[in-house]
């Protein structure tokens, strides 16, 4: 199942975490080196199979997913 346009979950490949399309790399394993502090090229440098443009998205649907959890209610 596509989750925009760089990610899936695939029930068949590792326990259908989410993935980055094409690899193996769970989703939240990038996120957790960026969270410690790694930068975007030393990701890259680790693993090369990712694309900028796919970490990107990662980054900003986590965001997206952050800020409609905990969106305030509006009153009318």
């Amino acid at each position: 199942m596509p989750i925009g346009k760089y990610l899936i979950i695939d029930p068949d490949i590792c326990h259908g975490q989410l993935i980055f399309a094409g690899t193996r790399i769970p989703v939240q394993s990038v996120l957790t080196f960026l969270k410690m502090g790694y930068s975007m090229d030393q990701l890259l440098s680790e693993w090369p199979e990712l694309r900028r443009e796919a970490i990107e998205e990662a980054v900003e649907l986590a965001a997206e997913a952050l800020l409609e959890r905990y969106r305030p209610a509006l009153t009318p």
